[in-house]
C-alpha cells in the first residue's frame, strides 16, 4: 500500500483521501498540545507560511500516547493552537501512532523510515518528509526543529 492509498480523518471528523496531496512535498508530524515540544508549532507554522505556495502541506496528527499530553477533543486542539500558534496547517483527529490500534499511516510511514526504536515512534513531533512522488525520505526524531529541515524541505519542493 503506498501513501496515497490511505484515508484519514480531519479534525471535524471528514475523511481525506492522501491522494488529494499528490504532487505534494508532505511534513507528517504526530504532535502534543501539552508536550515539551509543543512549541514546535511556531516554527511548523512558520515553514508553512514561507512554502505552502510552492507546494508543502504539513499534516499535522495529534496523539495521546505519550504521556497524555493531547487531552481534549479534537476541536479544543484546533483551538489551542490557532490561538497560541496561529496554525493554518491542516489539521487530524487524533490518532495512535504505535500499537495494536496505530494509524495505518503511521503504520505505513514507520515501515518506510524506521528511527532509534525501530519501527515504533519514541515521543510526539516526530517528523516524517515525504517528496511529491509519495516517497518518505526523511524521518526525524522530536528534537529536530522545524528550522532545521528547511534544507531538506528546500531540496524537494
Amino acid at each position: 500500500m503506498k501513501i496515497y492509498e490511505h484515508t484519514v480523518n480531519d479534525a471535524k471528523g471528514h475523511q481525506v483521501n492522501m491522494k488529494d496531496y499528490e504532487g505534494k512535498v508532505l511534513l507528517i508530524v504526530n504532535t502534543a498540545t501539552g508536550c515539551g515540544f509543543t512549541p514546535q508549532y511556531e516554527g511548523l507554522q512558520e515553514l508553512y507560511k514561507k512554502y505552502s505556495e510552492r507546494g508543502l502541506e504539513i499534516l499535522d496528527f495529534p496523539c495521546n500516547q505519550f504521556g497524555a499530553q493531547a487531552p481534549g477533543t479534537e476541536e479544543e486542539i484546533v483551538d489551542f493552537c490557532q490561538s497560541r500558534y496561529g496554525v493554518t496547517f491542516r489539521q487530524f483527529a487524533k490518532v495512535n501512532v504505535n500499537g495494536d490500534d496505530e494509524a495505518p499511516l503511521f503504520t505505513y510511514l514507520k515501515a518506510q523510515k524506521t528511527g532509534v526504536m525501530g519501527n515504533r515512534i519514541k515521543w510526539n513531533f516526530t517528523k516524517f518528509l515525504v517528496d511529491r512522488s509519495g516517497n518518505v525520505t526523511e524521518r526525524f526524531a522530536p528534537t529536530v526543529t522545524p528550522d532545521k529541515l528547511e534544507e531538506k524541505i528546500l531540496e524537494l519542493i
